[in-house]
């Protein structure tokens, strides 16, 4: 398989070097209100993300209202719901109508405007708009629709959730026929914001991902409370996270028990960068903060008593002490300089150094 190790969306590296990119996912948060929608572009910014995120659906291309009301029973987290899931899903569709100032706002914001579309037209009206997609769990097995979607040539954000690894090869493959830039998101699909989702999770997924798809671009797409998960996936090489925002976790609406208000968000965005900061390249060195401290922690060989210049030493006269300042000889190296003569006259207590010896 041959894809892009990175890509840019909209100017903003997106690697295995780069800080992590962060979609606030609004979604339906909006409340069938377009200032809403537009201040909750603007506390996203606030927040730290990179990306507002809207979902583009239309209740009568997304569900069946005759199949959801014959399912018996089985309807995961929208058995909650006071409504049908179609009439909830017909009262928090994004209005297309928006569209322009819903990325006019994003602009002013500088903020990246990005959409889920959920239908062919979704993608036609909006790709002038997107420099990136997100594809939903929902839809992994929708290949027809993946293709089209790929064939934009733009970098594709690919959820995984309620999947298996063929699913997830099959969606893979459908895209790079066509583009790739792709990324790949774990994700786990239960809404509900439980604390018990978090032994569901998964993240060791993205290990999976890792050796399946070496250095392909990884992410997740959370919906727990926390920032656990968060976490946890950046430092098994995460770079794309995806979490809902609200900015008030009590208003009524599909997503907003679970989402993020901006203080957690910008909480995590803070923890995060933290974490980022901590990972390093992953090469094994003595770091630049503590040089000092290898001298003062570390021992060297020192003269247990005055030694005139000529002796030869014995492991009498010598004992390991702290500090070791630069270029004097190591523990390690004891046996190397045992039979050796000295070249100087040293004092009780002085560290031994290569240029003491002869030879």
């Amino acid at each position: 398989m041959i894809y892009d190790h990175k890509f840019e969306v909209k100017g903003r590296e997106i690697s295995l070097n780069a800080p992590a990119y962060f979609i606030a996912d609004i979604a339906s948060n909006h409340d069938g209100q377009l200032n809403r929608a537009k201040e909750l572009i603007w506390i996203a910014k606030e927040a730290g993300a990179d990306a507002a995120k809207f979902q583009h659906f239309q209740a009568n291309k997304i569900v069946s209202d005759y199949g959801f009301k014959n399912l018996n029973g089985k309807l995961s987290h929208q058995a909650t719901w006071k409504k049908s899931v179609f009439e909830v899903y017909q009262q928090y569709e994004t209005d297309r109508s928006w569209t322009e100032e819903l990325v006019k706002t994003a602009q002013e914001a500088n903020i990246n405007f990005m959409t889920t579309p959920y239908d062919f037209e979704a993608v036609q009206l909006l790709d002038g708009h997107l420099s990136a997609y997100k594809i939903g769990s929902g839809d992994i097995t929708w290949t027809e629709f993946i293709e089209i979607i790929a064939q934009q040539q733009k970098p594709v954000f690919l959820a995984t959730g309620a999947s298996s690894i063929e699913d997830v090869d099959r969606a893979v493959r459908s895209i790079l026929k066509y583009n790739q830039k792709i990324a790949l998101l774990q994700c786990n699909t239960n809404y509900t914001g439980s604390l018990e989702n978090l032994k569901h999770v998964n993240l060791n997924v993205l290990k999976q991902f890792a050796i399946k798809y070496p250095e392909m671009i990884l992410g997740l797409s959370d919906h727990t409370s926390g920032h656990s998960t968060v976490l946890g996936a950046i430092a098994l090489g995460a770079r794309i996270i995806e979490k809902h925002l609200t900015d008030d976790n009590n208003r009524e609406g599909p997503d907003h028990p679970f989402s993020m208000n901006p203080a957690a968000w910008r909480e995590m965005m803070d923890r995060s960068r933290e974490l980022e900061a901590s990972l390093g390249d992953g090469i094994k060195r003595i770091e630049n903060n503590e040089k000092d401290a290898s001298i003062v922690q570390r021992r060297c060989l020192r003269l247990v008593g005055l030694l005139e210049k000529g002796h030869k030493l014995c492991y009498e006269d010598l004992e390991s002490l702290r500090p070791a300042p630069d270029g004097s000889l190591e523990p390690y190296q004891l046996e190397q300089v045992i039979g050796r003569t000295l070249k100087v006259t040293k004092n009780a207590g002085d560290a031994l150094y290569a240029v003491d010896l002869e030879g």
